[in-house]
């Protein structure tokens, strides 16, 4: 009798929770800076919350599909960064370990 073993994703979930979270804080934090004029545009914090939104639905298909999971992680990654203005680098850096995680781990 052979037994298989079972990988839980809770990490990449939780990953990329915190990520999503930190993401929308900081998009939001962003919109609100261009109210005082400091920021350029609105538009790319509006860019890194809807990322981060994919992060949160990432998270919620990596127990499913682990592979899309993954790929939604690295794609949402690649908006936070272009939306964010160095802002939100440490959400990039929580997504892209969620992601590289639920594509590598098996």
């Amino acid at each position: 009798m052979k037994r298989t073993r079972t990988v839980t994703r809770t990490f990449e979930m939780v990953m990329g929770i915190i990520g999503s979270i930190i993401g929308i804080f900081s998009g939001s934090f962003l919109i609100f800076l261009e109210s005082f004029g400091h920021a350029h545009t609105p538009f790319l914090g509006l860019i890194a919350i809807i990322a981060s939104i994919l992060g949160i639905f990432s998270s919620y298909y990596v127990r499913t599909n682990e592979d899309v999971a993954g790929i939604g992680f690295i794609i949402a990654t690649m908006f936070v960064i272009i939306g964010s203005d160095y802002i939100n680098v440490l959400s990039a850096i929580f997504l892209l370990i969620a992601g590289i995680s639920s594509l590598f781990r098996k």
